[in-house]
Protein backbone atom coordinates (compact mmCIF):
# COMPACT_ATOMS: atom_id res chain seq x y z
CA UNK A 1 0.00 0.00 0.00
CA UNK A 2 2.81 2.38 0.94
CA UNK A 3 4.66 1.55 -2.28
CA UNK A 4 1.51 2.29 -4.30
CA UNK A 5 1.06 5.67 -2.64
CA UNK A 6 4.71 6.52 -3.24
CA UNK A 7 4.34 5.58 -6.91
CA UNK A 8 1.33 7.85 -7.40
CA UNK A 9 3.01 10.71 -5.54
CA UNK A 10 5.97 10.47 -7.92
CA UNK A 11 3.71 10.31 -10.98
CA UNK A 12 0.59 12.51 -10.58
CA UNK A 13 -0.50 11.85 -14.18
CA UNK A 14 -0.64 8.14 -13.41
CA UNK A 15 -2.69 8.95 -10.30
CA UNK A 16 -5.22 10.93 -12.35
CA UNK A 17 -5.32 8.10 -14.91
CA UNK A 18 -5.99 5.58 -12.14
CA UNK A 19 -8.92 7.67 -10.90
CA UNK A 20 -10.41 7.87 -14.40
CA UNK A 21 -10.04 4.12 -14.86
CA UNK A 22 -11.60 3.49 -11.45
CA UNK A 23 -14.64 5.53 -12.54
CA UNK A 24 -14.80 3.57 -15.81
CA UNK A 25 -14.59 0.28 -13.90
CA UNK A 26 -17.39 1.34 -11.55
CA UNK A 27 -19.50 2.36 -14.54
CA UNK A 28 -18.90 -1.03 -16.16
CA UNK A 29 -19.59 -3.08 -13.02
CA UNK A 30 -22.49 -1.06 -11.63
CA UNK A 31 -23.92 0.05 -14.98
CA UNK A 32 -27.09 -2.07 -14.77
CA UNK A 33 -27.96 -0.42 -11.43
CA UNK A 34 -26.77 3.09 -12.31
CA UNK A 35 -28.47 3.32 -15.71
CA UNK A 36 -31.71 5.31 -15.42
CA UNK A 37 -33.31 3.52 -18.41
CA UNK A 38 -33.06 0.26 -20.30
CA UNK A 39 -30.16 0.80 -22.75
CA UNK A 40 -32.00 -1.27 -25.36
CA UNK A 41 -35.42 0.24 -24.71
CA UNK A 42 -36.88 1.94 -27.79
CA UNK A 43 -39.17 4.97 -27.46
CA UNK A 44 -39.67 6.59 -30.87
CA UNK A 45 -41.78 9.33 -29.35
CA UNK A 46 -38.73 10.53 -27.37
CA UNK A 47 -36.07 10.39 -30.10
CA UNK A 48 -33.49 13.19 -30.50
CA UNK A 49 -34.20 14.60 -27.05
CA UNK A 50 -31.65 17.22 -25.88
CA UNK A 51 -29.91 17.09 -22.52
CA UNK A 52 -32.39 17.33 -19.65
CA UNK A 53 -32.91 16.14 -16.07
CA UNK A 54 -34.66 13.07 -17.41
CA UNK A 55 -32.05 12.35 -20.09
CA UNK A 56 -28.75 14.03 -19.03
CA UNK A 57 -27.05 13.10 -22.32
CA UNK A 58 -30.18 13.18 -24.48
CA UNK A 59 -31.56 10.32 -26.57
CA UNK A 60 -30.63 8.76 -29.91
CA UNK A 61 -32.61 8.21 -33.11
CA UNK A 62 -34.63 5.42 -31.48
CA UNK A 63 -35.32 7.31 -28.28
CA UNK A 64 -32.84 5.27 -26.26
CA UNK A 65 -31.22 7.07 -23.33
CA UNK A 66 -27.61 7.93 -24.25
CA UNK A 67 -26.34 7.84 -20.65
CA UNK A 68 -27.76 4.36 -20.13
CA UNK A 69 -26.17 3.15 -23.35
CA UNK A 70 -22.86 4.77 -22.40
CA UNK A 71 -22.84 2.85 -19.11
CA UNK A 72 -23.76 -0.38 -20.88
CA UNK A 73 -21.09 0.31 -23.49
CA UNK A 74 -18.48 0.63 -20.73
CA UNK A 75 -19.11 -2.97 -19.73
CA UNK A 76 -18.90 -4.19 -23.34
CA UNK A 77 -15.83 -2.16 -24.33
CA UNK A 78 -13.86 -2.87 -21.16
CA UNK A 79 -14.94 -6.52 -21.22
CA UNK A 80 -13.67 -6.96 -24.78
CA UNK A 81 -10.39 -5.23 -23.89
CA UNK A 82 -9.82 -7.36 -20.78
CA UNK A 83 -10.68 -10.64 -22.51
CA UNK A 84 -8.58 -9.89 -25.61
CA UNK A 85 -5.60 -8.59 -23.64
CA UNK A 86 -5.73 -11.58 -21.29
CA UNK A 87 -5.82 -14.02 -24.20
CA UNK A 88 -3.03 -12.18 -26.00
CA UNK A 89 -0.93 -12.17 -22.84
CA UNK A 90 -1.35 -15.92 -22.26
CA UNK A 91 -0.51 -16.92 -25.82
CA UNK A 92 2.21 -14.31 -26.29
CA UNK A 93 3.87 -15.12 -22.95
CA UNK A 94 3.90 -18.82 -23.80
CA UNK A 95 5.50 -18.15 -27.19
CA UNK A 96 8.06 -15.76 -25.69
CA UNK A 97 9.03 -18.17 -22.92
CA UNK A 98 9.41 -21.12 -25.29
CA UNK A 99 11.49 -19.02 -27.72
CA UNK A 100 13.81 -17.80 -24.95
CA UNK A 101 14.10 -21.28 -23.41
CA UNK A 102 14.66 -23.33 -26.56
CA UNK A 103 16.70 -20.74 -28.49
CA UNK A 104 18.21 -21.79 -31.81
CA UNK A 105 15.82 -22.78 -34.58
CA UNK A 106 12.71 -22.59 -32.37
CA UNK A 107 13.53 -19.05 -31.33
CA UNK A 108 14.23 -18.08 -34.94
CA UNK A 109 10.98 -19.53 -36.28
CA UNK A 110 8.81 -18.10 -33.51
CA UNK A 111 10.29 -14.63 -33.77
CA UNK A 112 10.09 -14.61 -37.56
CA UNK A 113 6.37 -15.35 -37.29
CA UNK A 114 6.01 -12.64 -34.64
CA UNK A 115 7.87 -10.11 -36.80
CA UNK A 116 5.56 -10.83 -39.73
CA UNK A 117 2.50 -10.16 -37.55
CA UNK A 118 4.07 -7.00 -36.13
CA UNK A 119 4.75 -5.73 -39.66
CA UNK A 120 1.05 -5.84 -40.55
CA UNK A 121 -1.10 -2.81 -39.71
CA UNK A 122 -3.18 -3.59 -36.63
CA UNK A 123 -6.50 -2.69 -38.23
CA UNK A 124 -5.75 -4.79 -41.32
CA UNK A 125 -4.81 -7.75 -39.11
CA UNK A 126 -8.01 -7.38 -37.11
CA UNK A 127 -10.19 -6.99 -40.22
CA UNK A 128 -8.62 -10.15 -41.66
CA UNK A 129 -9.52 -12.06 -38.51
CA UNK A 130 -13.07 -10.66 -38.57
CA UNK A 131 -13.40 -11.67 -42.25
CA UNK A 132 -12.49 -15.25 -41.35
CA UNK A 133 -14.53 -15.49 -38.15
CA UNK A 134 -17.49 -13.26 -39.01
CA UNK A 135 -18.86 -10.24 -37.18
CA UNK A 136 -19.82 -10.20 -33.52
CA UNK A 137 -18.49 -9.73 -30.00
CA UNK A 138 -16.61 -13.03 -29.80
CA UNK A 139 -14.95 -12.44 -33.16
CA UNK A 140 -13.92 -8.97 -32.00
CA UNK A 141 -12.25 -10.43 -28.91
CA UNK A 142 -10.34 -12.95 -31.03
CA UNK A 143 -9.32 -10.30 -33.59
CA UNK A 144 -7.97 -7.95 -30.92
CA UNK A 145 -6.22 -10.86 -29.16
CA UNK A 146 -4.45 -11.79 -32.40
CA UNK A 147 -3.15 -8.23 -32.57
CA UNK A 148 -1.94 -8.39 -28.93
CA UNK A 149 -0.02 -11.68 -29.16
CA UNK A 150 3.12 -10.55 -31.08
CA UNK A 151 4.01 -7.65 -28.79
CA UNK A 152 3.58 -9.77 -25.65
CA UNK A 153 5.75 -12.49 -27.20
CA UNK A 154 8.51 -9.99 -27.96
CA UNK A 155 8.46 -8.42 -24.49
CA UNK A 156 8.40 -11.73 -22.61
CA UNK A 157 11.19 -13.17 -24.75
CA UNK A 158 13.37 -10.11 -24.13
CA UNK A 159 12.73 -10.28 -20.38
CA UNK A 160 13.23 -14.06 -20.17
CA UNK A 161 16.46 -14.33 -22.16
CA UNK A 162 18.79 -13.09 -19.37
CA UNK A 163 16.92 -15.20 -16.81
CA UNK A 164 17.19 -18.61 -18.47
CA UNK A 165 20.95 -18.61 -17.94
CA UNK A 166 20.84 -17.40 -14.33
CA UNK A 167 22.49 -19.50 -11.61
CA UNK A 168 19.23 -20.22 -9.77
CA UNK A 169 17.65 -21.50 -12.99
CA UNK A 170 20.66 -23.75 -13.62
CA UNK A 171 20.45 -25.02 -10.04
CA UNK A 172 16.73 -25.79 -10.42
CA UNK A 173 17.40 -27.77 -13.59
CA UNK A 174 20.24 -29.64 -11.91
CA UNK A 175 17.89 -30.53 -9.04
CA UNK A 176 15.64 -32.30 -11.54
CA UNK A 177 12.88 -29.68 -12.02
CA UNK A 178 11.00 -30.01 -15.29
CA UNK A 179 11.19 -27.33 -17.96
CA UNK A 180 7.59 -26.30 -17.31
CA UNK A 181 8.23 -25.95 -13.57
CA UNK A 182 11.41 -23.93 -14.08
CA UNK A 183 9.65 -21.58 -16.49
CA UNK A 184 6.62 -21.19 -14.24
CA UNK A 185 8.37 -20.84 -10.88
CA UNK A 186 11.67 -19.18 -11.75
CA UNK A 187 11.53 -17.44 -15.15
CA UNK A 188 7.98 -16.12 -15.51
CA UNK A 189 7.97 -14.13 -12.22
CA UNK A 190 10.96 -12.17 -13.50
CA UNK A 191 8.93 -11.14 -16.54
CA UNK A 192 5.95 -9.92 -14.49
CA UNK A 193 6.86 -6.22 -14.31
CA UNK A 194 7.27 -5.59 -18.07
CA UNK A 195 4.26 -7.81 -18.79
CA UNK A 196 2.06 -5.79 -16.40
CA UNK A 197 3.22 -2.46 -17.79
CA UNK A 198 2.62 -3.55 -21.38
CA UNK A 199 -0.73 -5.14 -20.53
CA UNK A 200 -1.92 -1.79 -19.13
CA UNK A 201 -0.99 0.03 -22.33
CA UNK A 202 -2.42 -2.81 -24.44
CA UNK A 203 -5.81 -2.47 -22.70
CA UNK A 204 -6.09 1.03 -24.12
CA UNK A 205 -5.01 -0.13 -27.57
CA UNK A 206 -7.54 -2.97 -27.38
CA UNK A 207 -10.38 -0.55 -26.61
CA UNK A 208 -9.30 1.67 -29.48
CA UNK A 209 -9.06 -1.23 -31.95
CA UNK A 210 -12.34 -2.82 -30.84
CA UNK A 211 -14.08 0.56 -31.07
CA UNK A 212 -12.62 1.06 -34.54
CA UNK A 213 -13.98 -2.29 -35.70
CA UNK A 214 -17.42 -1.49 -34.30
CA UNK A 215 -17.26 1.98 -35.84
CA UNK A 216 -16.79 0.30 -39.23
CA UNK A 217 -19.68 -2.08 -38.53
CA UNK A 218 -17.39 -5.12 -38.21
CA UNK A 219 -17.33 -5.53 -34.43
CA UNK A 220 -20.15 -5.53 -31.89
CA UNK A 221 -23.47 -5.54 -33.73
CA UNK A 222 -26.65 -3.55 -33.00
CA UNK A 223 -28.64 -3.23 -30.86
CA UNK A 224 -25.92 -3.97 -28.27
CA UNK A 225 -24.38 -0.81 -26.82
CA UNK A 226 -20.66 -0.33 -27.53
CA UNK A 227 -18.72 2.91 -27.59
CA UNK A 228 -17.41 2.57 -31.15
CA UNK A 229 -20.82 1.63 -32.52
CA UNK A 230 -22.42 4.53 -30.63
CA UNK A 231 -19.84 6.91 -32.08
CA UNK A 232 -20.47 5.61 -35.59
CA UNK A 233 -24.20 6.20 -35.34
CA UNK A 234 -23.84 9.46 -33.43
CA UNK A 235 -21.58 11.11 -36.03
CA UNK A 236 -24.47 11.02 -38.48
CA UNK A 237 -26.54 13.10 -36.06
CA UNK A 238 -23.99 15.72 -35.00
CA UNK A 239 -26.29 18.59 -35.99
CA UNK A 240 -29.45 17.30 -34.34
CA UNK A 241 -28.09 15.30 -31.36
CA UNK A 242 -24.35 16.00 -30.88
CA UNK A 243 -24.14 14.33 -27.47
CA UNK A 244 -24.74 10.98 -29.16
CA UNK A 245 -21.26 11.24 -30.69
CA UNK A 246 -19.50 13.45 -28.15
CA UNK A 247 -20.25 11.22 -25.14
CA UNK A 248 -18.79 7.94 -26.48
CA UNK A 249 -15.94 9.86 -28.13
CA UNK A 250 -14.94 11.41 -24.81
CA UNK A 251 -15.31 8.05 -23.06
CA UNK A 252 -13.00 6.32 -25.56
CA UNK A 253 -10.43 9.13 -25.48
CA UNK A 254 -10.33 9.41 -21.69
CA UNK A 255 -10.10 5.67 -21.12
CA UNK A 256 -7.45 4.99 -23.77
CA UNK A 257 -5.35 7.97 -22.64
CA UNK A 258 -5.62 6.88 -19.00
CA UNK A 259 -4.47 3.35 -19.78
CA UNK A 260 -1.55 4.77 -21.74
CA UNK A 261 -0.49 7.17 -18.96
CA UNK A 262 -0.80 4.50 -16.27
CA UNK A 263 1.11 2.00 -18.38
CA UNK A 264 3.90 4.50 -19.02
CA UNK A 265 4.11 5.18 -15.30
CA UNK A 266 4.33 1.48 -14.47
CA UNK A 267 6.96 0.95 -17.17
CA UNK A 268 9.10 3.78 -15.78
CA UNK A 269 8.70 2.43 -12.24
CA UNK A 270 9.79 -1.03 -13.39
CA UNK A 271 12.85 0.31 -15.22
CA UNK A 272 16.07 -0.30 -13.25
CA UNK A 273 17.55 2.93 -14.64
CA UNK A 274 14.53 4.93 -13.48
CA UNK A 275 14.59 3.28 -10.05
CA UNK A 276 18.28 4.11 -9.63
CA UNK A 277 17.58 7.77 -10.41
CA UNK A 278 14.73 7.88 -7.89
CA UNK A 279 16.86 6.37 -5.13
Amino acid sequence: MTASLAFFRRDPLAAVAAVVLAVAAIAALAGPWLAPFDPLGVDLAANYQPSSWTHPLGTDHLGRDTLSRLLAGARVSLGIALAATGAGLLVGAALGLVAAWRRGVVDLLFMQAVDILLALPELLLAITAITILGRGTTSTVVAVAVYAVPSFARIVRAAAQPLVGADYVTAARAAGASDARVLWRHVLPGCAAPMLAHATVMLGSAILLASGLSFLGLGVQPPEAEWGAMLSRGRELLRTAPLGAVAPGVAITATVLSFSLLGDGLRDAASPRRRSRLT
